[in-house]
């Protein structure tokens, strides 16, 4: 979007240049008293930018196309790249951040060809190159987004018409596991097929993309209806759409479900992509959309069944949102574990049970629930932060493996694969 702007603004400066119009609105605004040390078009990467910079008293600006950054001089010193300042090898920071004067300024600014230079009052210099600034700059860390995502209901997850990953290519070759994470990272949803019935298979498969969390039920669990937690989960009953773990102060980033064996009926998967239908809210109401990402929420776990005694207790809002860009990135919904709602002042409340009832009509909505038949050998992962899940209610014998795994580790994986998480 920038590098078409940037284009634009070009093609338009030199139609004014043609026409002589330029030359008159430098003189009319007095463009030199605007930007009184350096006026600079340049040529930087294989594509044509007209920029300009100028000093102000207490922050330092780059204008480039309709783009508008302001970095301040502290901002400024402390993310010096220099060898003194920023150790290249362990891409860790030398500076001491505490020790740089919160009011420092730049003896002198220079620009050569696309690249800044900063002397400071103690003589050190620091570089920028153009690009590094544009690209780490909160106005334009305000139009990305951070993972590309593709939301869905069913008929849109259908029609894309998705490939499972096949067990032997997704463990011995890099490119099998690549379309398999960008797969995951754009749907929240992934499958291998041609999985062993086993749980060490299934764990076997867990672990080559990332580190299994431990979790109080456990490494790898392997459960059926017998109830022997305190959870509704080890049951035959229905279960309605929810997330997991809500009540972890950090819910456990992906889950993975592997049926061994179902002599039986029912008992089909049901998935929502919760940030479809967040943004469903977002476009219909607002301010309700708001108001969920707001406002705290504590979901509890209490457990005392035979050898498993547990209270667990997680804080957050519903909707999860990076306050730069706005961008949703995880949702915690589970009616089940909501902890009673004694962290909203009264005259919220309702208007926060409105809010809850929006989002609920449309994770609810027919047309955005998908089920899935698991059966043996297919391997489901599922984006604990994104897709909520659930059950049928199903009749017979039905045993189930699987197992939390860390978040962060399955985006380290996609990221040395060069996929952008």
């Amino acid at each position: 979007m920038l590098c078409r702007g940037l284009s634009h603004l070009q093609s338009r400066f030199q139609n004014l240049l043609k026409r002589g119009v330029i030359c008159q609105v430098l003189q009319m605004s007095n463009f030199k008293s605007l930007f009184p040390l350096a006026i600079h078009w340049h040529h930087t990467a294989s594509k044509s930018m007209n920029c300009a910079w100028h000093q102000h008293e207490d922050h330092f600006e780059l204008q480039c196309a309709n783009t508008v950054m302001r970095f301040g001089y502290v901002w400024l010193r402390d993310h010096c790249r220099s060898a003194s300042c920023y150790n290249s090898k362990t891409h860790q920071r030398s500076l001491d951040t505490a020790s740089v004067d919160l009011y420092i300024k730049p003896k002198s600014i220079r620009l050569d060809e696309t690249t800044f230079f900063f002397t400071w009052p103690d003589g050190h210099v620091t570089r920028y190159d153009l690009d590094w600034l544009m690209k780490n700059s909160y106005e334009s860390q305000k139009q990305k987004v951070i993972q590309p995502r593709i939301l869905w209901n069913a008929k849109i997850y259908q029609q894309a018409q998705v490939p499972s990953a096949d067990f032997q290519h997704f463990l011995e070759t890099n490119e099998g596991l690549k379309k398999f994470l960008q797969n995951f990272l754009l749907y929240g949803i992934a499958f291998v097929e041609n999985v062993p019935p086993t749980q060490e298979h299934t764990e076997k498969l867990a672990e080559r993309i990332s580190l299994i969390r431990e979790t109080i039920y456990g490494r790898m669990w392997y459960f059926t209806s017998d109830f022997s937690r305190g959870d509704t989960a080890y049951t035959k009953l229905a279960l309605d759409r929810h997330t997991d773990t809500t009540y972890f102060q950090e819910p456990c980033g992906i889950q993975v479900f592997h049926c061994l064996k179902h002599e039986g009926t029912g008992g089909r998967t049901l998935l929502v992509d919760g940030f479809y239908a967040a943004q469903q809210v977002l476009q219909k109401a607002p301010e309700e959309f708001e108001l969920l990402s707001k406002v705290p929420l504590k979901h509890e776990y209490i457990e005392n069944v035979g050898e498993c005694h547990n209270h667990m207790i997680g804080v957050g809002p519903v909707l999860n949102i990076y306050p730069w860009n706005k961008e949703l990135y995880l949702i915690r919904y589970n009616n089940y574990d909501r902890a009673v709602i004694n962290t909203v002042p009264y005259d919220i409340v309702h208007r926060w049970y409105t809010a809850h009832r929006t989002l609920t009509t449309e994770l609810r909505k027919p047309e955005n629930e998908l089920w899935v038949k698991l059966k043996p050998g297919k391997v489901l992962f599922i984006d604990n932060w994104r897709v909520l899940h659930g059950r049928e209610a199903f009749t017979g014998y039905r045993q189930l493996c699987g197992c939390y795994l860390t978040r962060d580790d399955i985006l380290n994986t996609a990221r040395l694969l060069g996929l952008q998480a």
